[in-house]
């Protein structure tokens, strides 16, 4: 009689543990899954941190993550029907309980994958998350991604020459457009080489940037605006353009920057649209570089949130960039900025033939997408999408050509006047 009553509280203690368990288990908020080119990440967003542990398995690839104190719900579930056929790296996502309080996800591979799983803390409109980034075990670097995605320029048919093949001088009739500015003497070059120009839409993936009061988000329409942007350059004879992003996902902006350098780019362009606190802020505006504060407090209030952008997109801490942080910390970049505030000037002055200018000058702070040593770098704040009369603006085509076209010329008119006649070395030895 006494057994069987230990074993009767036996099992009700169990069940209880159990319950209790079932109780605290954590809860998946939400599910994303962004494919890109360079890598798929699977993002879970929770209400608390969560433990996990993480294999490989062969025949056929898999990544095994087992997720304590989850149970696989609905939510998580969703992961599977997230999964595109056009998915570079992943073929499918299974969901089940593995053990009691042990949700395992397996996620199958269409090749060897080298996998980094970390979580995040709280930021902006996200709670923690626990992401999986997937790489290809042998990557492929950034030079061979790089010249990849321009020979598939070259052969669109747009007119983009190979690589540092020379090119006739410049037109008479780009000459005389370029002699209506008299703030600056035009020198007619010699010769002129291939100019590469890196453009960077902002955010991305996890990171939306900012939002319009409609909905619209900041990362879709900078990817618009710099597509634009990118074919009316590759359609000029003596330009190129290379995208650091071409899809909706992330990049941290080490990585922007160093893909810029890889690319061998005479000028950086990342592309924003705007925001701040107050709906009534409007305006186009061009910012650079400044080693020694902003110069206004919207200015450094705009820095950080654009830095930000790595919190919310999700960097894995454990990597770094040690080559970056050296380079910045060995190169002076006076000469990078005040080249910087030229090109920025003369795209300025464009933009203000298309949309009110939010300041009348190039402005400065500490932008970390600006930080290339070597290349002259600006940001484009194209117009405040918090505010709803620019942000049904921005969501319209035909601004956004005008956007593209003015941005264009300002470029046209910054290397009419300052040809890059020969390659940097620096970009060349990196």
């Amino acid at each position: 009689m006494h057994r069987a009553v230990e074993i009767f509280l036996g099992l009700m203690i169990g069940f209880a543990l159990l319950a209790a368990g079932l109780a605290q288990a954590a809860g998946v908020k939400a599910v994303r899954l962004w494919p890109s080119p360079e890598y798929s990440r699977i993002a879970i967003e929770l209400d608390e941190a969560v433990t996990y542990k993480q294999f490989n398995l062969k025949n056929p690839e898999r990544i095994v993550l087992d997720l304590e104190g989850v149970e696989p719900d609905a939510a998580l579930a969703e992961l599977a029907a997230k999964v595109s056929p056009q998915d570079v790296y992943i073929t499918t996502i299974r969901v089940a309980r593995n053990r009691p309080g042990v949700t395992r996800l397996v996620v199958e591979l269409k090749a060897e994958a080298r996998p980094q799983v970390f979580m995040l803390k709280p930021m902006g409109d996200y709670g923690h998350r626990l992401v999986m980034d997937l790489y290809p075990a042998a990557p492929e670097t950034i030079e061979s991604q790089v010249e990849n995605a321009i020979e598939r320029a070259g052969r669109g048919g747009d007119g983009v020459a190979p690589m540092d093949k020379p090119l006739a001088p410049a037109g008479e009739k780009a000459v005389r457009e370029a002699k209506a500015d008299k703030s600056a003497p035009i020198v007619k070059p010699e010769y002129v080489r291939l100019i590469t120009i890196a453009i960077d839409a902002g955010h991305g993936g996890e990171d939306p940037g900012a939002r319009g009061a409609s909905g619209s988000r900041e990362k879709d329409i900078t990817l618009s605006i710099a597509r634009r942007l990118k074919g009316m350059i590759d359609k000029m004879e003596n330009m190129r353009a290379y995208l650091t992003r071409d899809g909706d996902y992330f990049i941290p902006l080490h990585e922007r920057v160093n893909r810029a350098r890889k690319a061998q780019a005479d000028l950086f362009v990342s592309v924003h649209a705007d925001a701040f606190i107050k709906p009534h802020a409007r305006g186009s505006s061009v910012f650079a570089l400044s080693e020694k504060g902003a110069t206004s407090a919207a200015a450094k209030w705009l820095a950080k949130r654009e830095n930000d952008a790595d919190l919310i997109g999700g960097v894995n801490i454990a990597v770094k960039d040690v080559y970056l942080k050296q380079t910045l910390l060995d190169l002076s970049q006076t000469a990078q900025i005040a080249d910087s505030i030229k090109v920025g000037k003369a795209v300025l002055e464009e933009l203000g033939g298309v949309n009110q200018l939010h300041k009348p000058h190039v402005e400065q702070a500490g932008f970390a997408v600006l930080k290339a040593p070597d290349i002259p770098s600006i940001l484009v704040e194209t117009a405040f999408i918090s505010n709803p009369e620019e942000e049904k603006r921005l969501n319209d085509e035909d601004y956004q050509d005008k956007m593209a076209v003015a941005i264009v010329n300002g470029i046209k008119r910054y290397f009419e006047r300052h040809p890059p006649l020969a390659r940097n070395k620096l970009a060349q030895n990196f």
